[in-house]
């Protein structure tokens, strides 16, 4: 069966999409494909998000992945919009979702964190639900 492509959207591509995607390769890859992208970008991610990251996971953000225009990333099968309070622009998919994320730059470790850890748990509940067909 053909992997589910998962289209990761927020504003700048620099912190939670690039989380999500970081996440979704590390833990459901198996599952479904990753792709960020953002309806503007950063000249890099956001550079909290890389430390904790490698802390919390060990993954190294800048490795692989850098911010993307969505115009950058292949058509999708689902599409998860991290919660920018902007109207995104539509993306035709099968399926579509908000995971209504405040953004955590800026903020102190604490909230990031809380935020990693957030975008976790919303990565094992989407990979079951796609494993289980229930998308």
């Amino acid at each position: 069966m053909k992997k589910p492509k998962v289209a990761f959207i927020c504003v700048h591509n620099s912190c939670r999409s690039q989380i999500a995607e970081a996440l979704g390769k590390h833990l459901s890859s198996n599952d479904f494909e990753s792709y960020p992208a953002g309806t503007e970008t950063k000249p890099q991610i956001n550079q909290d998000a890389v430390r904790l990251m490698k802390k919390m996971y060990q993954i190294d953000m800048e490795q692989t992945q850098y911010s993307k225009l969505l115009s950058e990333i292949p058509q999708v099968d689902i599409v998860i919009t991290m919660g920018c309070n902007v109207n995104c622009p539509n993306i035709p998919c099968s399926y579509r979702e908000d995971w209504g994320l405040a953004d955590p730059s800026g903020k102190n470790d604490i909230v990031f964190e809380k935020t990693i850890h957030a975008i976790y748990k919303k990565i094992m509940a989407l990979t079951e639900r796609i494993t289980s067909n229930k998308m």
